[in-house]
């Protein structure tokens, strides 16, 4: 059996995808990206085989994506992360709905991308300016909030009232922000949830951009966080599809890029 690897190496973490034959997830790992990019990403995808006991040379087509691309030399091609998560995205929700829009929360970026009918990248925008209403943001308040990451979800949902205001656009206010909340002796809860207002109204503003369209995907490590699906449903007025690994699934599209252009070649060459 062949089998295909999608790597992307973010700016906080790497994940690695293993597709076989069929396109189907065979396994994946996600690990801290570090200083050291190339060395992680070798290490994890030297771990992910051994856990899935796949011997390395039947991994016949690895595709490279995500901030640190260029840096995997081994990899037989390199593919935007914007195309990547697009094909990802409708592969991991094929059963559940047309994927249309795209909403990704990075740990240091936000993207917003619209597909057309047959799954190509029309138009996207990206924040990556400030820290504000990404996945490093979150880890952020959580620490000043003295909780887990984890608990942010739930969290959310025992807030009572109308969600805090938090208007900062820059993460260091916004960071000042809540600790100002604290010293008014305002609830954790309600500052969570006016957290996860204040990044779902940011992230509404990329949508409008690219044009709202039904069948909306949302990925990404903060995907994880039902309290922040919730409050962005409420802002957009939609359901939003979260895939059971919204982690991987920009590594998962690279992984089908590397068994479809494998199979190109191989075709090609007879």
């Amino acid at each position: 059996m062949n089998y295909f690897a999608g790597i992307d190496i973010g700016s906080t973490a790497i994940k690695i995808a293993i597709t076989d034959e069929n396109k189907s997830l065979v396994g994946h790992k996600i690990s801290a990206s570090g200083s050291m990019f190339y060395k992680y990403a070798q290490e994890s995808l030297e771990a992910l085989l051994s856990e899935l006991n796949i011997d390395k040379k039947d991994v016949v087509y690895t595709v490279a994506t995500g901030y640190g691309r260029k840096l995997f030399k081994e990899a037989d091609e390199n593919i935007s992360e914007i195309t990547a998560n697009a094909i990802g995205a409708r592969a991991a929700a094929k059963e559940y709905c047309d994927v249309k829009t795209i909403i990704n929360i990075g740990g240091q970026d936000s993207k917003a991308i619209s597909l057309d009918d047959d799954g190509n990248v029309t138009n996207f925008v990206m924040n990556d300016r400030c820290a504000a209403g990404t996945g490093k943001f979150l880890d952020a308040c959580a620490m000043n909030l003295e909780i887990n990451i984890d608990e942010l979800g739930e969290r959310h949902f025992q807030a009572t009232g109308t969600p805090l205001s938090i208007n900062s656009t820059c993460a260091v206010f916004a960071e000042s922000e809540i600790i100002g909340l604290l010293g008014n002796n305002h609830s954790v809860e309600d500052i969570v949830c006016g957290v996860h207002y204040s990044i779902a109204k940011r992230i509404v503003k990329l949508v409008k951009r690219v044009g709202l369209k039904e069948g909306i995907y949302f990925d990404g490590g903060p995907a994880l966080n039902k309290g922040l699906v919730h409050a962005i449903e409420n802002e957009i007025s939609r359901k939003i599809f979260i895939p059971q690994y919204p982690q991987i699934t920009t590594s998962y599209g690279a992984s089908i890029i590397g068994c479809e252009s494998y199979m190109y070649q191989i075709k090609n060459a007879i």
